[in-house]
């Protein structure tokens, strides 16, 4: 048999609706949406310049191919949050974490990645740095704490 914990209880909607959980629910929404649409536009820019291997190589494909992956769950993660959802807070907030470290290596290391990956890896790492800041203050850690 397998027993499951039961599932924490989302956030009351009037704690939702508290201007303080507005503002900083709604600006971390803004902060991700960013992060996304960068990362979808740098997509879209090595679809334009595939053919130039100085610009694109094999690295650069997966590195993005992740990143728009992780922007796409951390983007579902910040709408569900400002739902209510403790679950999709928390992993916001691994996401989040894990992502500014795995760019702070890819920004900080020689390897394969051109410049211009690693100063669009910054500006998303500034953004995601936006997030934890937000998301790790003590108003919404007190907002989703567990009851």
């Amino acid at each position: 048999m397998n027993a499951r914990s039961p599932r924490p209880a989302a956030v009351p909607a009037e704690a939702l609706r508290d201007p303080r959980s507005r503002k900083a629910l709604h600006g971390m929404k803004l902060l991700v949406g960013g992060y996304l649409a960068i990362s979808v536009l740098t997509l879209a820019a090595l679809f334009v310049l595939r053919g130039d291997a100085t610009v694109v190589n094999d690295a650069v494909w997966v590195r993005v191919s992740i990143v728009v992956a992780s922007a796409l769950l951390s983007f579902a993660f910040a709408v569900r949050a400002a739902r209510g959802s403790r679950g999709a807070y928390r992993r916001l907030r691994i996401v989040s974490a894990v992502m500014v470290v795995a760019i702070a290596v890819i920004v900080a290391v020689p390897g394969p990645f051109p410049l211009w990956l690693k100063l669009e890896q910054g500006v998303c790492g500034l953004a995601l740095l936006g997030v934890l800041v937000v998301a790790n203050g003590s108003h919404l850690r007190a907002l989703f704490a567990a009851e």
